[in-house]
């Protein structure tokens, strides 16, 4: 895991201090919304934390991996390859069970952009998929 301070700016660019932002997500509260469960996905990737990303994505994304230790490995390759730069959040479309956050986070390398689908199960948001653009 990248050591981030708590009192560092949030990686999802709230402009708000990470331990009062992303962090506490991280330690195990649940987002309220899609919006902030796909801000705090961002904010473990430039924070290293593999362990968030794979709990807070659905057993029926493409990305998930059973072999935890494998999924954990390529994670962290990404999240210590990459400088991350800025988040934008172009469009939130907001459900009950089921949001889209199209987004575009721009990185050291390149940018990406990305529409991504969240479902709601028992309570808890999750990753389900993405498509890029």
């Amino acid at each position: 895991m990248k050591i981030l301070s708590p009192n560092s700016p949030c990686p999802c660019g709230s402009g708000l201090k990470y331990k009062k932002c992303c962090r506490p997500y991280h330690l195990g509260k649940r987002a309220p919304d899609a919006l902030t469960l796909m801000k705090s996905r961002y904010s473990a990737y430039a924070a290293g934390d593999a362990e968030y990303i794979i709990r807070s994505t659905h057993p029926d994304c493409p990305e998930y991996d059973s072999d935890k230790k494998r999924w954990k490995e390529s994670i962290l390759h990404f999240s210590r390859s990459t400088r991350f730069l800025r988040l934008t959040i172009l469009e939130y479309l907001p459900g009950e069970i089921e949001s889209f956050v199209h987004f575009r986070a721009d990185f050291s390398e390149g940018s990406l952009t990305e529409k991504s689908r969240f479902l709601k199960e028992n309570g808890k948001w999750l990753y389900r998929s993405g498509e890029f653009s």
